[in-house]
């Protein structure tokens, strides 16, 4: 069973952890790769360099949104396929754990999972703009 008094915490924490490590991911291609090398990478990857730009911009926007509280929900779905994308062109090939060389699928696919538990578990407390839900989606859970 749930308990009603910790969850929304419990969804802050998981909310502001993810948001942080997406802002983190995002920084390491601005700063450190730069948004042109970034470009350069995928289009090595055989993506469209301008693909790299969306997803700076798409995990920035999405990491902001998470740590606010600022339809977090929707931010947590929206980042998803970031991470698909990550392990389907760069990590899929390289096994499963991350501590392989060029790094496997294992993290990528525990942050997907995290964000999809995210949007499961709701916007928690403190968020700034609550995702808007259809009127069937707030009725009380039963146990």
């Amino acid at each position: 069973m749930t308990d009603a008094r910790t969850a929304p915490w419990a969804a802050l924490l998981l909310r502001l952890s993810l948001g942080v490590l997406f802002l983190a991911h995002a920084g390491l291609k601005i700063f450190v790769f730069t948004p042109a090398g970034t470009a350069a990478f995928f289009g090595k990857l055989g993506l469209p360099p301008a693909l790299a730009y969306a997803t700076m911009t798409v995990e920035v926007l999405g990491g902001v949104a998470l740590i606010l509280g600022v339809w977090a929900r929707l931010a947590a779905l929206v980042l998803i396929p970031v991470l698909l994308g990550a392990i389907f062109s760069v990590h899929g090939a390289n096994g499963f754990f991350f501590t392989n060389a060029g790094g496997g699928w294992e993290f990528p696919a525990f942050w997907a999972l995290a964000l999809f538990a995210q949007a499961l578990l709701g916007d928690g407390a403190l968020a700034l703009k609550p995702t808007p839900l259809p009127a069937a989606a707030r009725l009380p859970a039963h146990a």
